[in-house]
């Protein structure tokens, strides 16, 4: 009777492994066969508008930045379309050559047959101050898109709203660090973005402040030295990438065109590779100073930026 019941057993143990090795070739083949749709992933919309060959910038200063500050975003927008030897690689010439070849030249091109094959370059048209902050040191959104009005943009270009560390603006620092949005009729668009150096810090500085929220580990060097504007960098470039790409909220975006993902925002928090939540990444750091960094400025500056949608392969990628 004990030998029979061992068989038994022995027989279930068997018929049990077997189903077992069904349902994991079965779910084998059925990861395999998966495929993500088309439709659910970052795109471009046909009849969608971009920013493309020579985009021209205004600039409003919005309450009191210092000379040094002021020169790091400039060094940036510079360094956007510096020439490749103008800086070593990684750079931030080659971040923006990225965007400009998977993203802009595909629809200029379409859009005159063929022949739209200039380089997309910005360049800088104008620069305002208002250190007195003539609408207050507390702005509301609709408030930001008459700032951005008053730098008067030309058609084709970008306005630039940077408001100083201790100006607050809707939403700042409540899941908002910048934005862009544009004014079609006129053929414009406008990005803002604040400091966040003493407001909101861990959410709109990270990974040069330890963060809001999660693990505390302790933060990276910035490399220009000022953890609000090596922020405000970061997150400049991220609007930058969306203004360019899909300025009217028509073109190159992820799921609804009310709350798109778009180039940079599809890839929140990764900067290099081997990134997760709460970690940046594999990135290069100065010896000379112990700042992280992913790319190389115009003029020896050093920046990080984040990581862009890569179409070709659907996946996002860094610079290192």
């Amino acid at each position: 009777m004990a030998v029979v019941r061992s068989k038994a057993v022995l027989l279930l143990a068997a018929v049990m492994l077997a189903s077992m090795a069904q349902l994991c070739m079965g779910a084998r083949r059925r990861m395999e066969l998966y495929r993500p749709d088309p439709a659910t992933m970052l795109s471009f919309h046909e009849g969608g508008a971009v920013l493309h060959g020579d985009i021209p910038v205004s600039i409003l200063w919005y309450g009191k930045f210092s000379a040094a500050q002021k020169s790091v975003i400039v060094d940036f927008l510079l360094s956007l379309t510096a020439e490749p030897q103008a800086a070593a690689a990684p750079s931030v010439a080659q971040w923006w050559s990225t965007i400009d070849q998977q993203y802009l030249s595909p629809v200029a091109s379409a859009s005159s047959n063929g022949a739209g094959k200039e380089t997309t370059r910005l360049l800088l048209a104008s620069q305002l101050s208002d250190e007195a902050c003539s609408m207050g040191s507390s702005l509301t959104l609709a408030q930001i898109t008459a700032l951005a009005a008053t730098t008067k943009p030309q058609r084709g270009g970008i306005a630039l709203v940077f408001t100083a560390q201790d100006v607050a603006v809707e939403g700042f620092g409540m899941g908002r660090c910048s934005m862009h949005g544009s004014d079609a009729g006129a053929g414009t668009a406008y990005i803002w973005v604040g400091n966040p150096a003493t407001q909101c810090p861990g959410q709109c500085a990270w990974p040069f402040h330890q963060p809001a929220y999660g693990p505390q580990d302790p933060p990276l060097v910035a490399p220009n030295g000022d953890v609000g504007v090596d922020g405000m960098v970061m997150n400049l470039a991220s609007m930058l990438a969306g203004a360019v790409t899909n300025p009217f909220g028509d073109a190159y975006y992820q799921g609804s065109s009310d709350a798109p993902l778009e180039a940079c925002t599809a890839c929140t928090g990764k900067f290099g590779t081997g990134s997760y939540p709460g970690y940046a990444g594999d990135l290069k750091v100065d010896p000379a100073t112990g700042a992280s960094y992913n790319a190389n400025g115009a003029r020896g500056r050093k920046y990080l930026l984040p990581a862009l949608y890569d179409i070709s392969t659907s996946a996002c990628s860094t610079l290192v």
